[in-house]
């Protein structure tokens, strides 16, 4: 293997530091996550450690070094909605245009179909007008992943002295049968196999 090439790997409770440093970025400068303030590595090594009891958590890297991140997450914490997930994504800044998202994002639908999930859900900070803390461009991504809007909140979360809107965006995986599979747990899984090459 190419050390220097970018691949899709499971993240681990390890990589809680490289992970936070393409995250921090984004809760300084950006509306795009809602935090005002960055989470230390103890916070966010809970975060993931958390995320991995069921669901998975991707890394980018490149020589080890990672460069970007994806996951889902409960969507909601009812039985009845087991087969559905939260997703999230966030790439280094200055690793857009490298096809890092689309190979993360196939390699998280992959999975969630192992596990029989059947909806991925989308909440994405989306601005009345574009500004320098906020762009329209995760709705466009995930418009491109095939993903549809199917709802928007006002001007319901402020940063950078200005008011922001949330949107969710899905994406149907299953076909939502009479009598669904059971939920799978990441853990369970032959994650290998579900990666998807950059």
């Amino acid at each position: 293997m190419n050390p220097d090439e970018i691949r899709i790997r499971p993240a681990t409770v390890r990589d809680a530091e490289g992970l936070l440093a393409v995250y921090a970025p984004y809760v300084e400068k950006t509306a795009i996550t809602f935090e005002y303030l960055v989470p230390t590595p103890g916070e966010f090594r809970t975060r993931v450690e958390n995320t991995l009891i069921k669901y998975p958590y991707l890394a980018a890297v490149e020589d080890e070094h990672i460069l970007g991140y994806a996951y889902t997450g409960t969507f909601n914490e009812r039985a009845a909605c087991d087969w559905s997930v939260e997703v999230s994504i966030y790439v280094a800044e200055d690793q857009a245009g490298r096809g890092i998202g689309r190979a993360l994002y196939t390699s998280l639908e992959k999975i969630s179909r192992a596990q029989n999930i059947q909806n991925l859900n989308a909440c994405i900070a989306y601005p009345e007008k574009e500004d320098a803390h906020l762009t329209r461009k995760s709705v466009k991504f995930h418009t491109h992943m095939g993903y549809r809007m199917v709802g928007e909140f006002h001007r319901c979360g402020y940063k950078f002295g200005t008011w922001y809107n949330l949107v969710w965006m899905e994406k149907m995986l299953g076909t939502h049968p009479a009598l669904p599979e059971p939920f799978i747990p990441f853990r369970e899984l032959d994650v290998e196999k579900y990666l998807s090459p950059i």
